[in-house]
Protein backbone atom coordinates (compact mmCIF):
# COMPACT_ATOMS: atom_id res chain seq x y z
CA UNK A 1 0.00 0.00 0.00
CA UNK A 2 1.22 3.44 -0.79
CA UNK A 3 0.09 6.99 -1.39
CA UNK A 4 1.83 6.64 -4.72
CA UNK A 5 2.13 3.78 -7.17
CA UNK A 6 4.94 1.68 -5.90
CA UNK A 7 7.81 0.40 -7.98
CA UNK A 8 7.57 -3.25 -8.83
CA UNK A 9 10.01 -5.53 -7.08
CA UNK A 10 11.37 -7.60 -9.89
CA UNK A 11 12.23 -10.99 -8.51
CA UNK A 12 11.35 -12.91 -11.66
CA UNK A 13 14.92 -14.00 -12.37
CA UNK A 14 15.34 -15.25 -8.84
CA UNK A 15 12.13 -17.24 -8.87
CA UNK A 16 12.81 -18.63 -12.34
CA UNK A 17 16.16 -19.94 -11.17
CA UNK A 18 14.29 -21.86 -8.51
CA UNK A 19 12.79 -24.10 -11.19
CA UNK A 20 16.03 -26.00 -11.29
CA UNK A 21 16.14 -26.62 -7.57
CA UNK A 22 15.42 -29.96 -5.96
CA UNK A 23 13.94 -30.18 -2.48
CA UNK A 24 14.80 -33.80 -1.75
CA UNK A 25 14.31 -35.03 1.81
CA UNK A 26 17.29 -36.16 3.86
CA UNK A 27 17.77 -39.89 4.31
CA UNK A 28 18.41 -41.53 7.66
CA UNK A 29 22.01 -41.92 8.77
CA UNK A 30 23.59 -44.96 10.39
CA UNK A 31 25.45 -45.01 13.68
CA UNK A 32 28.81 -44.96 11.88
CA UNK A 33 28.04 -41.86 9.84
CA UNK A 34 30.02 -38.66 10.33
CA UNK A 35 30.03 -35.07 9.15
CA UNK A 36 32.51 -35.19 6.27
CA UNK A 37 32.76 -31.41 5.89
CA UNK A 38 35.91 -29.80 7.28
CA UNK A 39 35.87 -26.54 9.20
CA UNK A 40 32.10 -26.78 8.97
CA UNK A 41 31.55 -24.02 11.51
CA UNK A 42 34.21 -21.66 10.08
CA UNK A 43 36.04 -21.67 13.40
CA UNK A 44 39.33 -21.80 11.44
CA UNK A 45 38.53 -18.86 9.20
CA UNK A 46 38.08 -19.87 5.58
CA UNK A 47 40.27 -22.94 5.95
CA UNK A 48 39.14 -25.70 3.56
CA UNK A 49 36.83 -23.22 1.82
CA UNK A 50 37.29 -21.19 -1.39
CA UNK A 51 35.10 -18.15 -2.10
CA UNK A 52 34.75 -16.53 -5.52
CA UNK A 53 36.13 -13.01 -6.08
CA UNK A 54 37.24 -12.68 -2.45
CA UNK A 55 33.56 -12.48 -1.55
CA UNK A 56 33.80 -14.44 1.70
CA UNK A 57 35.06 -13.69 5.17
CA UNK A 58 34.35 -14.95 8.67
CA UNK A 59 32.55 -12.94 11.35
CA UNK A 60 31.95 -13.30 15.07
CA UNK A 61 28.34 -12.12 14.82
CA UNK A 62 25.83 -13.34 13.90
CA UNK A 63 26.80 -16.96 14.49
CA UNK A 64 24.63 -20.04 14.73
CA UNK A 65 27.03 -22.15 16.75
CA UNK A 66 30.54 -21.67 18.08
CA UNK A 67 32.27 -18.34 17.66
CA UNK A 68 32.37 -17.80 13.88
CA UNK A 69 30.27 -17.93 10.73
CA UNK A 70 30.72 -17.25 7.01
CA UNK A 71 29.67 -13.91 5.57
CA UNK A 72 29.67 -13.75 1.77
CA UNK A 73 28.72 -10.66 -0.24
CA UNK A 74 27.50 -10.80 -3.87
CA UNK A 75 28.79 -7.97 -6.06
CA UNK A 76 28.26 -7.23 -9.73
CA UNK A 77 28.23 -10.48 -11.69
CA UNK A 78 29.57 -12.51 -8.73
CA UNK A 79 27.07 -14.41 -6.58
CA UNK A 80 29.54 -15.00 -3.70
CA UNK A 81 29.93 -18.74 -4.13
CA UNK A 82 31.98 -20.56 -1.48
CA UNK A 83 32.98 -24.18 -2.10
CA UNK A 84 34.64 -27.13 -0.42
CA UNK A 85 35.78 -30.45 -1.89
CA UNK A 86 34.50 -33.21 0.37
CA UNK A 87 35.65 -36.84 0.36
CA UNK A 88 32.79 -39.33 0.10
CA UNK A 89 32.19 -43.04 -0.48
CA UNK A 90 30.76 -44.40 -3.73
CA UNK A 91 27.15 -45.63 -3.84
CA UNK A 92 26.30 -43.84 -0.59
CA UNK A 93 23.61 -41.44 0.55
CA UNK A 94 24.49 -38.19 2.35
CA UNK A 95 22.45 -35.52 4.06
CA UNK A 96 23.59 -32.00 3.18
CA UNK A 97 22.60 -29.16 5.49
CA UNK A 98 23.65 -25.71 6.65
CA UNK A 99 22.28 -22.92 8.79
CA UNK A 100 21.86 -19.66 6.88
CA UNK A 101 20.72 -16.08 7.43
CA UNK A 102 20.65 -12.79 5.55
CA UNK A 103 20.08 -12.41 1.81
CA UNK A 104 19.01 -15.07 -0.67
CA UNK A 105 21.06 -18.19 0.08
CA UNK A 106 21.62 -21.36 -1.92
CA UNK A 107 23.12 -24.66 -0.73
CA UNK A 108 24.05 -27.42 -3.14
CA UNK A 109 26.46 -30.08 -4.31
CA UNK A 110 28.01 -30.98 -7.67
CA UNK A 111 30.02 -33.94 -8.93
CA UNK A 112 27.86 -36.54 -7.24
CA UNK A 113 27.98 -38.95 -10.17
CA UNK A 114 24.18 -39.13 -10.03
CA UNK A 115 21.84 -36.17 -9.62
CA UNK A 116 23.34 -32.95 -8.31
CA UNK A 117 20.96 -31.19 -5.92
CA UNK A 118 20.44 -27.77 -4.37
CA UNK A 119 18.00 -25.88 -2.19
CA UNK A 120 17.52 -22.23 -1.29
CA UNK A 121 15.67 -19.73 0.85
CA UNK A 122 14.66 -16.09 0.40
CA UNK A 123 16.14 -13.47 2.69
CA UNK A 124 15.80 -14.38 6.37
CA UNK A 125 16.30 -12.24 9.47
CA UNK A 126 17.08 -15.26 11.67
CA UNK A 127 18.94 -18.55 11.30
CA UNK A 128 17.21 -21.15 9.14
CA UNK A 129 18.41 -24.66 8.30
CA UNK A 130 18.59 -25.67 4.64
CA UNK A 131 18.56 -29.43 4.12
CA UNK A 132 18.66 -31.75 1.12
CA UNK A 133 20.27 -35.14 0.31
CA UNK A 134 22.22 -36.78 -2.47
CA UNK A 135 23.52 -40.19 -3.52
CA UNK A 136 26.99 -40.76 -4.94
CA UNK A 137 27.75 -42.73 -8.09
CA UNK A 138 29.63 -46.00 -8.35
CA UNK A 139 33.02 -44.31 -8.81
CA UNK A 140 32.48 -41.03 -6.94
CA UNK A 141 35.02 -40.36 -4.18
CA UNK A 142 34.64 -36.58 -3.79
CA UNK A 143 31.98 -33.94 -4.34
CA UNK A 144 31.95 -30.16 -4.27
CA UNK A 145 29.66 -28.55 -1.73
CA UNK A 146 28.76 -24.92 -2.27
CA UNK A 147 26.84 -21.98 -0.88
CA UNK A 148 26.09 -18.82 -2.80
CA UNK A 149 23.87 -15.77 -2.72
CA UNK A 150 22.13 -13.94 -5.55
CA UNK A 151 23.30 -11.17 -7.83
CA UNK A 152 22.84 -7.72 -6.39
CA UNK A 153 21.25 -9.00 -3.19
CA UNK A 154 22.29 -8.60 0.43
CA UNK A 155 25.17 -10.56 2.00
CA UNK A 156 24.33 -13.99 3.34
CA UNK A 157 25.65 -15.84 6.38
CA UNK A 158 26.26 -19.59 6.66
CA UNK A 159 27.30 -21.77 9.58
CA UNK A 160 27.46 -25.39 10.72
CA UNK A 161 27.62 -26.98 7.27
CA UNK A 162 27.12 -30.75 7.37
CA UNK A 163 27.74 -33.51 4.81
CA UNK A 164 26.46 -36.33 6.98
CA UNK A 165 26.89 -39.93 5.89
CA UNK A 166 29.48 -42.71 5.54
CA UNK A 167 33.04 -41.65 6.33
CA UNK A 168 34.71 -40.70 3.07
CA UNK A 169 38.17 -40.83 4.63
CA UNK A 170 38.90 -37.13 4.34
CA UNK A 171 38.62 -36.44 8.04
CA UNK A 172 35.93 -34.59 9.93
CA UNK A 173 35.53 -31.94 12.59
CA UNK A 174 35.47 -32.93 16.26
CA UNK A 175 32.10 -34.07 17.54
CA UNK A 176 30.08 -31.33 19.29
CA UNK A 177 29.47 -31.39 23.00
CA UNK A 178 26.14 -30.99 24.78
CA UNK A 179 25.43 -27.25 25.11
CA UNK A 180 25.18 -25.41 28.41
CA UNK A 181 21.89 -24.62 30.12
CA UNK A 182 20.26 -21.41 28.83
CA UNK A 183 20.29 -18.42 31.16
CA UNK A 184 18.22 -15.26 31.31
CA UNK A 185 14.81 -16.82 30.66
CA UNK A 186 12.11 -14.16 31.05
CA UNK A 187 8.49 -13.46 30.14
CA UNK A 188 8.33 -10.59 27.64
CA UNK A 189 4.52 -10.38 27.33
CA UNK A 190 1.27 -12.28 27.82
CA UNK A 191 -2.24 -12.25 26.38
CA UNK A 192 -5.32 -14.14 27.44
CA UNK A 193 -4.13 -17.18 25.48
CA UNK A 194 -0.36 -16.86 25.03
CA UNK A 195 2.96 -16.16 26.70
CA UNK A 196 6.04 -14.75 24.94
CA UNK A 197 9.44 -15.84 26.27
CA UNK A 198 13.05 -14.87 25.59
CA UNK A 199 16.46 -16.07 26.82
CA UNK A 200 20.19 -15.73 26.21
CA UNK A 201 21.92 -17.56 23.35
CA UNK A 202 24.05 -20.61 24.19
CA UNK A 203 27.33 -21.24 22.36
CA UNK A 204 27.20 -24.40 20.25
CA UNK A 205 23.43 -24.74 20.45
CA UNK A 206 21.53 -25.34 17.22
CA UNK A 207 18.06 -25.16 18.77
CA UNK A 208 16.05 -24.78 21.95
CA UNK A 209 13.17 -26.71 23.52
CA UNK A 210 10.48 -24.91 25.51
CA UNK A 211 8.74 -26.71 28.38
CA UNK A 212 5.44 -25.76 30.00
CA UNK A 213 4.81 -27.25 33.43
CA UNK A 214 7.51 -29.83 32.67
CA UNK A 215 6.17 -30.90 29.25
CA UNK A 216 7.87 -29.94 25.98
CA UNK A 217 5.52 -27.75 23.94
CA UNK A 218 7.65 -26.33 21.13
CA UNK A 219 11.15 -26.25 19.60
CA UNK A 220 12.74 -23.16 18.04
CA UNK A 221 16.08 -22.14 16.56
CA UNK A 222 16.13 -18.59 17.93
CA UNK A 223 16.17 -17.21 21.46
CA UNK A 224 12.49 -16.39 21.78
CA UNK A 225 9.18 -18.21 21.50
CA UNK A 226 5.48 -17.56 21.92
CA UNK A 227 3.47 -20.38 23.47
CA UNK A 228 -0.19 -20.28 22.47
CA UNK A 229 -3.33 -22.18 23.38
CA UNK A 230 -3.26 -21.15 27.04
CA UNK A 231 -6.23 -20.56 29.31
CA UNK A 232 -7.10 -17.04 30.44
CA UNK A 233 -6.17 -15.85 33.94
CA UNK A 234 -3.93 -18.89 34.51
CA UNK A 235 -0.32 -19.20 35.74
CA UNK A 236 2.13 -21.46 33.91
CA UNK A 237 5.73 -22.50 34.65
CA UNK A 238 8.17 -22.38 31.72
CA UNK A 239 11.71 -23.73 31.23
CA UNK A 240 14.07 -23.88 28.24
CA UNK A 241 16.82 -26.28 27.16
CA UNK A 242 19.54 -25.92 24.51
CA UNK A 243 20.11 -28.66 21.92
CA UNK A 244 22.53 -29.77 19.22
CA UNK A 245 23.49 -33.07 17.63
CA UNK A 246 25.27 -34.13 20.84
CA UNK A 247 22.14 -33.88 22.97
CA UNK A 248 20.07 -31.62 25.18
CA UNK A 249 21.13 -29.45 28.11
CA UNK A 250 19.56 -29.44 31.54
CA UNK A 251 16.41 -27.33 31.95
CA UNK A 252 16.80 -23.66 32.78
CA UNK A 253 15.56 -21.99 35.92
CA UNK A 254 11.76 -21.82 35.71
CA UNK A 255 9.79 -18.61 35.22
CA UNK A 256 6.08 -18.08 35.78
CA UNK A 257 3.79 -16.43 33.26
CA UNK A 258 0.19 -15.51 34.08
CA UNK A 259 -2.20 -14.97 31.18
CA UNK A 260 -4.57 -12.03 31.11
CA UNK A 261 -8.35 -12.26 31.28
CA UNK A 262 -10.59 -11.98 28.23
CA UNK A 263 -9.53 -14.65 25.79
CA UNK A 264 -8.12 -14.33 22.32
CA UNK A 265 -9.83 -12.52 19.44
CA UNK A 266 -13.23 -14.18 19.73
CA UNK A 267 -15.08 -11.01 20.73
CA UNK A 268 -14.66 -9.37 17.31
CA UNK A 269 -18.00 -9.13 15.53
CA UNK A 270 -16.68 -9.70 12.03
CA UNK A 271 -18.46 -11.83 9.44
CA UNK A 272 -16.96 -15.21 8.62
CA UNK A 273 -15.90 -13.82 5.23
CA UNK A 274 -14.82 -10.19 5.24
CA UNK A 275 -13.69 -7.49 2.80
CA UNK A 276 -10.93 -5.05 3.76
CA UNK A 277 -10.36 -1.71 2.03
CA UNK A 278 -7.70 0.97 2.56
CA UNK A 279 -9.01 4.53 2.88
CA UNK A 280 -6.59 7.22 1.73
CA UNK A 281 -5.88 10.06 4.14
CA UNK A 282 -4.49 12.08 1.23
CA UNK A 283 -5.35 13.09 -2.32
CA UNK A 284 -3.31 11.37 -5.04
CA UNK A 285 -5.77 11.64 -7.90
CA UNK A 286 -8.23 9.01 -6.75
CA UNK A 287 -11.70 10.00 -5.62
CA UNK A 288 -11.44 11.93 -2.35
CA UNK A 289 -13.65 10.35 0.30
CA UNK A 290 -14.86 10.90 3.81
CA UNK A 291 -15.19 7.68 5.79
CA UNK A 292 -18.94 8.06 5.43
CA UNK A 293 -18.51 7.76 1.65
CA UNK A 294 -16.89 4.30 1.85
CA UNK A 295 -19.04 1.51 0.40
CA UNK A 296 -20.92 -0.69 2.85
CA UNK A 297 -19.31 -3.71 1.16
CA UNK A 298 -16.17 -3.05 3.25
CA UNK A 299 -16.16 -4.79 6.63
CA UNK A 300 -12.72 -3.54 7.70
CA UNK A 301 -11.59 -0.04 6.73
CA UNK A 302 -7.86 0.59 7.17
CA UNK A 303 -7.04 4.28 7.50
CA UNK A 304 -3.80 4.93 5.61
CA UNK A 305 -1.53 5.93 7.24
CA UNK A 306 -0.21 6.67 10.73
CA UNK A 307 2.91 8.85 10.84
CA UNK A 308 6.25 8.27 12.53
CA UNK A 309 7.39 10.54 15.35
CA UNK A 310 10.81 11.46 16.69
CA UNK A 311 10.32 8.88 19.45
CA UNK A 312 11.63 5.47 18.26
CA UNK A 313 8.75 3.12 17.48
CA UNK A 314 6.01 5.64 18.30
CA UNK A 315 3.38 6.70 15.78
CA UNK A 316 0.78 9.45 15.55
CA UNK A 317 -2.07 10.30 13.19
CA UNK A 318 -2.68 13.57 11.37
CA UNK A 319 -5.89 13.94 9.39
CA UNK A 320 -5.18 15.64 6.05
CA UNK A 321 -8.09 18.05 6.39
CA UNK A 322 -6.82 20.36 3.64
CA UNK A 323 -6.27 17.56 1.15
CA UNK A 324 -9.67 16.05 1.95
CA UNK A 325 -11.74 19.13 1.26
CA UNK A 326 -11.97 20.46 4.80
CA UNK A 327 -12.81 17.14 6.47
CA UNK A 328 -12.58 17.88 10.20
CA UNK A 329 -11.34 15.69 13.02
CA UNK A 330 -14.75 15.81 14.68
CA UNK A 331 -16.42 14.64 11.45
CA UNK A 332 -13.80 11.91 11.11
CA UNK A 333 -14.43 10.64 14.65
CA UNK A 334 -18.18 10.76 14.13
CA UNK A 335 -17.85 8.79 10.89
CA UNK A 336 -15.80 6.13 12.68
CA UNK A 337 -18.59 5.73 15.24
CA UNK A 338 -21.20 5.55 12.48
CA UNK A 339 -19.28 2.82 10.65
CA UNK A 340 -18.92 0.89 13.89
CA UNK A 341 -22.64 1.25 14.59
CA UNK A 342 -23.18 -0.34 11.15
CA UNK A 343 -21.06 -3.32 12.17
CA UNK A 344 -17.85 -2.21 10.46
CA UNK A 345 -14.33 -2.05 11.90
CA UNK A 346 -12.06 0.97 11.38
CA UNK A 347 -8.35 0.51 12.04
CA UNK A 348 -5.24 2.62 11.59
CA UNK A 349 -2.61 1.37 9.14
CA UNK A 350 1.07 1.75 9.97
CA UNK A 351 3.65 1.88 7.19
CA UNK A 352 3.11 2.06 3.46
CA UNK A 353 5.88 2.48 0.92
CA UNK A 354 7.18 5.58 2.66
CA UNK A 355 6.67 4.30 6.21
CA UNK A 356 9.71 4.86 8.42
CA UNK A 357 8.54 3.21 11.64
CA UNK A 358 11.21 0.97 13.18
CA UNK A 359 10.51 -1.38 16.09
CA UNK A 360 13.83 -3.06 16.81
CA UNK A 361 14.23 -3.19 20.58
CA UNK A 362 12.13 -3.44 23.74
CA UNK A 363 11.91 0.32 24.16
CA UNK A 364 10.61 0.98 20.66
CA UNK A 365 8.21 -1.98 21.02
CA UNK A 366 6.75 -0.39 24.15
CA UNK A 367 6.54 2.99 22.42
CA UNK A 368 4.73 1.43 19.46
CA UNK A 369 2.15 -0.35 21.63
CA UNK A 370 1.52 2.69 23.81
CA UNK A 371 1.17 5.11 20.89
CA UNK A 372 -1.16 2.86 18.86
CA UNK A 373 -3.33 2.30 21.94
CA UNK A 374 -3.43 6.04 22.49
CA UNK A 375 -4.69 6.52 18.90
CA UNK A 376 -7.34 3.88 19.49
CA UNK A 377 -8.55 5.80 22.54
CA UNK A 378 -8.37 9.20 20.84
CA UNK A 379 -10.07 8.36 17.55
CA UNK A 380 -11.94 5.17 18.38
CA UNK A 381 -9.95 2.89 16.07
CA UNK A 382 -10.68 -0.82 16.50
CA UNK A 383 -7.09 -1.89 15.95
CA UNK A 384 -4.05 -1.65 13.73
CA UNK A 385 -2.83 -2.79 10.33
CA UNK A 386 0.87 -3.59 9.84
CA UNK A 387 1.98 -2.53 6.35
CA UNK A 388 5.70 -2.04 6.92
CA UNK A 389 7.24 -2.43 3.47
CA UNK A 390 10.81 -1.61 4.49
CA UNK A 391 11.38 -4.57 6.81
CA UNK A 392 10.47 -5.42 10.38
CA UNK A 393 11.98 -7.22 13.36
CA UNK A 394 9.86 -10.29 14.13
CA UNK A 395 10.89 -10.50 17.79
CA UNK A 396 10.15 -6.93 18.78
CA UNK A 397 7.15 -6.33 16.51
CA UNK A 398 5.57 -9.47 17.98
CA UNK A 399 6.36 -8.14 21.45
CA UNK A 400 4.79 -4.80 20.55
CA UNK A 401 1.61 -6.35 19.17
CA UNK A 402 1.14 -8.66 22.14
CA UNK A 403 1.63 -5.68 24.43
CA UNK A 404 -1.00 -3.77 22.45
CA UNK A 405 -3.38 -6.73 22.71
CA UNK A 406 -2.93 -6.83 26.47
CA UNK A 407 -4.08 -3.19 26.59
CA UNK A 408 -6.87 -3.35 24.00
CA UNK A 409 -8.29 -6.72 25.01
CA UNK A 410 -10.15 -9.28 22.94
CA UNK A 411 -11.81 -6.67 20.69
CA UNK A 412 -8.51 -5.78 18.97
CA UNK A 413 -8.52 -6.08 15.18
CA UNK A 414 -5.03 -6.89 13.88
CA UNK A 415 -4.34 -7.11 10.16
CA UNK A 416 -1.17 -7.31 8.09
CA UNK A 417 -0.40 -6.50 4.45
CA UNK A 418 2.96 -8.04 3.47
CA UNK A 419 4.36 -8.04 -0.04
CA UNK A 420 4.63 -11.34 -1.92
CA UNK A 421 8.36 -11.69 -1.24
CA UNK A 422 7.68 -11.35 2.49
CA UNK A 423 5.58 -14.53 2.61
CA UNK A 424 7.60 -16.93 0.47
CA UNK A 425 9.03 -18.70 3.51
CA UNK A 426 8.09 -19.12 7.16
CA UNK A 427 11.64 -18.04 8.01
CA UNK A 428 10.97 -14.55 6.66
CA UNK A 429 10.52 -11.95 9.38
CA UNK A 430 7.03 -10.94 8.20
CA UNK A 431 5.82 -14.55 8.12
CA UNK A 432 7.47 -15.17 11.51
CA UNK A 433 5.64 -12.18 12.95
CA UNK A 434 2.29 -13.43 11.63
CA UNK A 435 2.90 -16.83 13.20
CA UNK A 436 4.12 -15.26 16.45
CA UNK A 437 0.89 -13.28 16.82
CA UNK A 438 -1.42 -15.93 15.44
CA UNK A 439 -3.34 -15.94 18.72
CA UNK A 440 -4.42 -12.31 18.22
CA UNK A 441 -4.25 -12.04 14.41
CA UNK A 442 -7.38 -11.22 12.43
CA UNK A 443 -6.16 -11.55 8.83
CA UNK A 444 -3.09 -11.33 6.59
CA UNK A 445 -4.01 -9.68 3.27
CA UNK A 446 -0.89 -10.21 1.17
CA UNK A 447 -0.41 -7.75 -1.71
CA UNK A 448 -0.61 -9.80 -4.92
CA UNK A 449 0.60 -6.88 -7.02
CA UNK A 450 3.69 -4.79 -7.79
CA UNK A 451 5.47 -8.14 -7.73
CA UNK A 452 7.64 -10.24 -9.96
CA UNK A 453 7.15 -13.97 -10.46
CA UNK A 454 7.08 -15.99 -7.25
CA UNK A 455 7.13 -19.57 -6.07
CA UNK A 456 3.88 -21.31 -5.21
CA UNK A 457 3.52 -23.92 -2.49
CA UNK A 458 4.17 -26.61 -5.13
CA UNK A 459 7.64 -25.21 -5.88
CA UNK A 460 6.61 -23.95 -9.32
CA UNK A 461 7.00 -20.35 -10.48
CA UNK A 462 3.88 -18.26 -11.13
CA UNK A 463 3.50 -14.80 -12.63
CA UNK A 464 1.18 -12.13 -11.28
CA UNK A 465 -2.09 -11.44 -13.03
CA UNK A 466 -3.54 -14.96 -12.94
CA UNK A 467 -5.74 -17.17 -10.78
CA UNK A 468 -2.74 -19.47 -10.24
CA UNK A 469 -0.63 -16.63 -8.83
CA UNK A 470 -3.29 -15.95 -6.21
CA UNK A 471 -4.07 -19.53 -5.25
CA UNK A 472 -0.58 -21.06 -5.34
CA UNK A 473 0.90 -18.26 -3.23
CA UNK A 474 -2.01 -18.24 -0.78
CA UNK A 475 -1.37 -21.95 -0.33
CA UNK A 476 2.02 -21.14 1.24
CA UNK A 477 0.30 -19.24 4.04
CA UNK A 478 -2.51 -21.78 4.40
CA UNK A 479 -0.05 -24.67 4.69
CA UNK A 480 2.59 -22.64 6.55
CA UNK A 481 0.75 -22.30 9.83
CA UNK A 482 -1.92 -19.62 9.43
CA UNK A 483 -5.56 -20.48 9.92
CA UNK A 484 -7.68 -20.13 6.74
CA UNK A 485 -9.70 -17.46 8.57
CA UNK A 486 -6.46 -15.46 8.82
CA UNK A 487 -5.74 -15.43 5.07
CA UNK A 488 -7.12 -12.92 2.56
CA UNK A 489 -6.29 -11.96 -1.03
CA UNK A 490 -5.07 -8.36 -1.54
CA UNK A 491 -5.56 -6.82 -5.01
CA UNK A 492 -5.65 -3.33 -6.53
CA UNK A 493 -9.10 -1.89 -7.18
CA UNK A 494 -8.19 -0.62 -10.64
CA UNK A 495 -5.31 -0.38 -13.09
CA UNK A 496 -4.52 3.07 -11.66
CA UNK A 497 -4.16 1.75 -8.12
CA UNK A 498 -0.89 -0.16 -8.63
CA UNK A 499 2.04 -0.32 -10.98
CA UNK A 500 1.24 -3.91 -11.97
CA UNK A 501 -0.79 -6.91 -10.91
CA UNK A 502 -4.34 -5.70 -11.48
CA UNK A 503 -6.76 -8.49 -12.33
CA UNK A 504 -10.45 -8.24 -13.03
CA UNK A 505 -12.84 -8.87 -10.14
CA UNK A 506 -13.84 -12.09 -11.91
CA UNK A 507 -10.32 -13.46 -11.50
CA UNK A 508 -10.39 -12.59 -7.79
CA UNK A 509 -13.70 -14.39 -7.42
CA UNK A 510 -12.40 -17.43 -9.28
CA UNK A 511 -9.42 -17.59 -6.91
CA UNK A 512 -11.72 -17.34 -3.89
CA UNK A 513 -13.86 -20.16 -5.28
CA UNK A 514 -10.79 -22.28 -6.02
CA UNK A 515 -9.52 -21.98 -2.46
CA UNK A 516 -12.86 -22.32 -0.69
CA UNK A 517 -14.76 -24.73 -2.96
CA UNK A 518 -12.25 -26.24 -5.40
CA UNK A 519 -13.92 -24.65 -8.45
CA UNK A 520 -12.70 -21.96 -10.80
CA UNK A 521 -9.05 -23.03 -10.48
CA UNK A 522 -6.38 -22.58 -13.10
CA UNK A 523 -3.56 -25.11 -13.61
CA UNK A 524 -2.83 -25.08 -9.87
CA UNK A 525 -5.35 -26.96 -7.77
CA UNK A 526 -4.88 -26.99 -3.98
CA UNK A 527 -4.75 -30.42 -2.36
CA UNK A 528 -7.74 -29.46 -0.22
CA UNK A 529 -10.23 -26.63 0.12
CA UNK A 530 -10.28 -23.91 2.76
CA UNK A 531 -13.93 -22.96 3.28
CA UNK A 532 -13.06 -20.64 6.19
CA UNK A 533 -10.84 -18.39 4.05
CA UNK A 534 -11.35 -14.87 5.39
CA UNK A 535 -11.89 -13.00 2.12
CA UNK A 536 -10.25 -10.21 0.12
CA UNK A 537 -8.68 -6.77 0.38
CA UNK A 538 -8.16 -3.88 -2.00
CA UNK A 539 -6.05 -0.77 -2.37
CA UNK A 540 -8.01 1.39 -2.15
CA UNK A 541 -11.61 2.40 -1.41
CA UNK A 542 -10.77 5.64 -3.20
CA UNK A 543 -9.54 3.98 -6.38
CA UNK A 544 -12.53 1.65 -6.19
CA UNK A 545 -14.81 4.68 -6.11
CA UNK A 546 -12.93 6.20 -9.07
CA UNK A 547 -13.76 3.04 -11.04
CA UNK A 548 -17.45 3.16 -10.18
CA UNK A 549 -17.12 0.75 -7.21
CA UNK A 550 -16.78 -2.15 -9.64
CA UNK A 551 -14.35 -4.01 -7.38
CA UNK A 552 -16.35 -3.78 -4.14
CA UNK A 553 -19.69 -4.46 -5.81
CA UNK A 554 -18.35 -7.57 -7.55
CA UNK A 555 -15.82 -9.00 -5.12
CA UNK A 556 -17.58 -7.76 -1.98
CA UNK A 557 -20.85 -9.39 -2.91
CA UNK A 558 -19.03 -12.61 -3.82
CA UNK A 559 -17.08 -12.72 -0.54
CA UNK A 560 -20.21 -12.22 1.52
CA UNK A 561 -21.97 -14.98 -0.42
CA UNK A 562 -19.26 -17.58 0.28
CA UNK A 563 -20.57 -20.49 2.38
Amino acid sequence: MSPHIRSARLWASVATAALALSFAGAGQASAADVNNARNSGFESGLGNWTCSANSGTTVSSPVHGGTAALKATPAGQDNAQCTQSVAVKPNSTYSLSAWVQGGYTYLGVTGTGTTDVSTWTPDSSSWKQLTTSFTTGASTTSVTVYTHGWYGQAPYYADDVSVYGPDGGGGSDPNPTVPATPAGLSVSSTTSSSASLSWNAVSGATGYNVYRNGTKVTAVTGTSATVTGLAASTSYSFQVTATNSAGESAKSTAVTATTTSGGGNDGIALPKHAVTGYWQNFNNGATVQKLSDVSSQYDIIAVAFADATTTPGAVTFNLDSAGLGGYTVDQFKADIKAKQAAGKKVIVSVGGQNGTISVNDSTSATNFANSVYSLMQTYGFDGVDIDLENGLNATYMSQALHSLASKAGSSLVLTMAPQTIDMQSTSNSYFQTALNVKDILTVVNMQYYNSGSMLGCDGKVYSQGSVDFLTALACIQLEGGLSPSQVGLGLPASTSAAGSGYVSPTVVNNALDCLTKGTGCGSFKPSKTYPDLRGAMTWSTNWDASAGSSWSNTVGAHVHALP
